[in-house]
């Protein structure tokens, strides 16, 4: 039985400032999160795909870290293998040097770019337009590595994307400790199977991860807890059925308990209210459920 041929396109990257390296895919292909993107932090990015050969992720991250630039490293891992033409790989390292190989038997349009700190490539897209466009909204987009390799899988399919369409697309993003609990580097690991609109999928599912598990929140989104507020966190509360005293504005006691149970039942337990003040991004989460629970 031959061999499903999906079509692809991602972007391995590297971000100077925060040292963060990632991949984010897209692909007509279910699960594509469990065979194109590895990444170690303090070592490299790799994304392996066009009938990927799984053994390029380690192998590449293996070859960094004895210090290889990734055009070295390309080389050794497609000289070895009989079917490189049929392959695709992009590679980045933490120093931010970048290589794309794209095998000569690859379908139609195939190719990539390279940047600074990235490299973009796919196969069977709609066009180089693709891989451009991913370039320079990954250039181009302010925020943190997340962000601008989310903005280049959007610039990507709106520049046509894959030509058999979509179906699953991944996020990886390492850092040193930034796995839960700081036991590993996956600081963000997400994935969308199978869905009809998947990177706009990935992406909803990033604002959740993001809001209940990772610190990217800014020190002047807050939101201070006067009593105006906190009369509004105790009428939620009620109709969340949570809290069952008078809205009196103060935060203490029965309020407290109330809404760091909302929170337990959240996952937000450690983006708790301290100092008088609370997190603009749960203030907004919490609003979002009391006015729901009123509907």
């Amino acid at each position: 039985m031959p061999r499903p041929r999906p079509s692809t396109f991602s972007i391995v990257a590297f971000d100077s400032k925060t040292k963060d390296l990632g991949v984010a895919v897209e692909s007509r292909f279910v699960a594509v999160g469990a065979v194109v993107p590895w990444a170690q932090a303090g070592v490299g990015a790799v994304a392996t795909q066009s009938f990927a050969n799984t053994a390029y992720g380690p192998r590449a991250l293996s070859l960094l870290r004895k210090g290889l630039h990734p055009k070295d490293a390309v080389k050794q891992l497609t000289s070895k293998d009989r079917m490189a033409a049929q392959r695709q790989v992009g590679v980045v390292d933490a120093r931010g040097r970048a290589a794309s190989f794209t095998g000569d038997e690859c379908f139609d349009w195939a190719g990539g770019v390279v940047g600074r700190n990235y490299a973009c490539q796919g196969n069977i897209l709609a066009g180089e337009a693709v891989v451009k466009g991913m370039a320079r909204a990954f250039e181009s987009t302010e925020g943190d590595l997340p962000v601008r390799l989310l903005a280049a899988l959007h610039a990507g399919q709106k520049a046509g994307g894959d030509k058999r369409g979509q179906q699953s697309a991944a996020l990886l993003v390492v850092r040193e400790r930034g796995g839960y609990g700081g036991m590993n580097d996956r600081w963000v690991d997400l994935r969308v199977d199978d869905h009809p609109a998947p990177i706009d999928e990935l992406t909803r599912v990033f604002s959740i991860y993001d809001v209940t598990l990772l610190s990217r929140e800014s020190l002047t989104d807050v939101v201070v807890l006067t009593p105006s507020v906190v009369r509004e966190l105790q009428q939620g509360l009620t109709a969340l059925g949570l809290y069952h005293g008078t809205p009196d504005g103060k935060y203490a006691g029965a309020t407290k308990a109330a809404f760091e149970a909302w929170a337990g039942m959240n996952n937000f337990e450690n983006k708790l209210p301290a100092g008088g003040k609370m997190w603009g991004s749960i203030y907004r989460v919490f609003r979002s459920q009391a006015e729901s629970s009123r509907e």
